[in-house]
């Protein structure tokens, strides 16, 4: 004999999370809702001589991945393309957004925008922002 857990809400919170993941997507990154269809998921990290950025594309090729850099301004465009619908589908369920996508990211001014590199691996894309050295404060010595 098994036993069923009667859940009378569980129907209410499913919904409750997927109309949450819909406006954790579209929200991510509110300057770009209008010309994206979703924004990857981003990690930033800063150091004492660099920031990295890692933005989640899985199934996206690196080298398709179009990274900009412009008047202090970081910008991560792309495109995921729909899968092809195969025959005989009973059921499906959809989670990953397809379509355009578009991150930008203000840098700071300690920011050396020539050194920018960027890198893929294993669904997650790299980007290293080295920080300028700070100017030193020099000594000025008075002379008679």
């Amino acid at each position: 004999m098994s036993v069923n857990h009667y859940q009378p809400w569980g129907l209410h919170r499913d919904l409750l999370n997927e109309v949450s993941r819909y406006f954790e997507r579209s929200g991510a990154d509110a300057s770009s809702a209008a010309t994206a269809d979703w924004a990857p998921a981003v990690d930033i990290e800063e150091y004492a001589d660099k920031f990295v950025l890692y933005a989640d594309v899985p199934g996206i090729d690196p080298a398709s991945i179009e990274v900009t850099l412009e008047k202090g301004v970081l910008t991560l465009a792309g495109q995921r393309e729909q899968t092809v619908e195969q025959a005989g589908i009973e059921r499906k369920r959809r989670e990953r957004a397809n379509g355009k996508f578009l991150r930008r990211f203000v840098l700071p001014d300690t920011a050396d925008a020539d050194a920018v590199s960027a890198s893929g691996k294993n669904g997650v894309l790299q980007i290293v922002i080295p920080k300028r050295a700070q100017a030193q404060p020099r000594k000025i010595t008075v002379t008679h």
